[in-house]
C-alpha cells in the first residue's frame, strides 16, 4: 500500500542522506537523459570544485508522458467560464518558477520548462488546448502569485503554492495535489544545528510570502529571521555564510540539494503543519472544479503516479510512491 503523503515526507530524510551521496553516481549513470539547467547566476560560492552534477531527469520520458496526455472534449471545456476563456484564447497564461530543481526547472539547452509542477501545467494546458506547448509563462515569487491573479496578468499559479486561509480570501485553489513540511537547510559541515530548537539566536533565512516566516515565528521566536525574496538569494546567503540556516518547506530544500550534491544537508526532523499544496486560480472561479476533475482523472488513470517517478522518485532512488492528498481538502 502506498504511504500517505505525511509518512513519504517524515521518512524522507533516511532517503535523502543516501540520495545526496550518490547524486552524482546517478548523472554519470543516466542513460538518454538530458541534464537539467545549471543553477542560476549568483546561487553558487564561486567554488567550481566543491558542486558535483545533480541528478538528472529522463527528458524524453517526460515529454513522451506529457504528449500522451488526455484532451477534454468540447462539452467538458464548455461547462466551465474559466476553461472556455483560455480554450477561446488559443493558448493558456501560466504563472511558474523556472528555477526549482524537482518541480519547475528551465533547461537552457532546450528552452523548456520540466519538474512535476511544471508537468501538471502542460498536462493542464494539453487537457483544455490539444496542444501542451499553447502556454506562455509569467515568471512568479512568493511575493507575486496573488497579485499576477488578481491583475488577471494569468489564468493559473503553478509554484508549490501552499494553501492558507489567509491566501485563501485573495485567490481560489484546486487541489491539492502534494503535500510537505517545513525542514531546515545547512552546510554539510554544520553539526551545530540538529533540530529547530537549535536556531534560536541563529541567523535563519526564509523566503518571504512563504509560510515559512509564520511558522518559524511560532516555533521557534528567538531565531534571527532574514527574509529574501528567492531561494536563490536565501541559498547564497547560507553558501556565504550570512546565516546560519535556511527554512522553508521540505520538497524546495530536497530540490537544492539536488542541486549542488554533497555541499546541504538536513538538519532534524521536518517540523510545523502539513503544507498543502494547490494550484492558485482568480478568486471565486468555476475553473476550481474544472482542475480539480482534471487531478482526480490524471491521480486515477497513473499520471500523477508516472510523473512523481520521472521528476521525483526515480532522481532520489525514492522506490514507492506517496499518496496524493485528499482533493478539495
Amino acid at each position: 500500500m502506498s504511504k500517505t503523503m505525511r509518512e513519504f515526507t517524515l521518512d524522507r530524510r533516511q532517503v535523502l542522506g543516501a540520495a545526496v551521496a550518490g547524486a552524482a553516481t546517478l548523472g554519470l549513470a543516466a542513460c538518454g537523459e538530458q541534464p537539467a539547467a545549471p543553477a542560476p547566476a549568483g546561487s553558487s560560492t564561486g567554488d567550481a570544485a566543491e558542486d558535483q552534477e545533480p541528478a538528472l531527469l529522463d527528458a524524453v520520458a517526460y515529454d513522451k508522458l506529457i504528449a500522451s496526455g488526455a484532451v477534454a472534449d468540447d462539452a467538458t471545456i464548455a461547462s466551465s467560464e474559466w476553461a472556455q476563456k483560455i480554450k477561446d484564447a488559443g493558448t493558456m497564461r501560466l504563472g511558474v518558477v523556472q528555477t526549482s530543481m524537482l518541480f519547475s526547472l528551465l533547461n537552457e539547452k532546450d528552452g523548456k520548462l520540466r519538474g512535476f509542477d511544471a508537468g501538471l501545467s502542460q498536462l493542464l494546458v494539453r487537457y483544455i488546448l490539444g496542444d501542451e506547448s499553447k502556454f506562455e509563462v509569467t515568471q512568479v515569487t512568493s511575493d507575486t502569485r496573488e497579485s499576477v491573479l488578481q491583475n488577471d496578468q494569468v489564468d493559473a499559479v503553478f509554484a508549490t503554492y501552499s494553501i492558507t486561509e489567509d491566501r485563501k480570501k485573495l485567490i481560489s485553489f484546486a487541489g491539492p495535489y502534494y503535500g510537505t513540511q517545513q525542514s531546515i537547510l545547512v552546510l554539510a559541515d554544520n553539526d551545530d544545528i540538529a533540530s529547530v530548537d537549535d536556531l534560536a539566536g541563529k541567523n535563519v533565512a526564509a523566503q518571504s510570502g512563504s509560510t515559512g516566516p509564520s511558522i518559524m515565528e511560532e516555533v521557534c521566536p528567538d531565531a534571527k529571521l532574514q527574509e529574501f525574496k528567492t531561494d536563490e538569494e536565501a541559498r547564497s546567503a547560507l553558501a556565504q555564510g550570512r546565516v546560519d540556516a535556511y527554512v522553508i518547506d521540505r520538497n524546495m530544500l530536497f530540490s537544492d540539494m539536488m542541486k549542488q550534491p554533497g555541499k546541504y544537508k538536513m538538519a532534524g526532523e521536518p517540523f510545523g503543519p502539513e503544507d498543502l499544496y494547490g494550484i492558485g486560480l482568480p478568486l471565486d472561479s468555476d475553473g476550481v472544479a474544472f482542475v480539480n476533475a482534471f487531478l482526480t482523472k490524471v491521480e486515477e488513470d497513473g499520471t500523477w503516479e508516472e510523473l512523481w517517478k520521472l521528476c521525483i522518485g526515480d532522481r532520489a532512488e525514492i522506490d514507492e510512491v506517496p499518496q496524493p492528498p485528499a482533493i478539495g481538502a
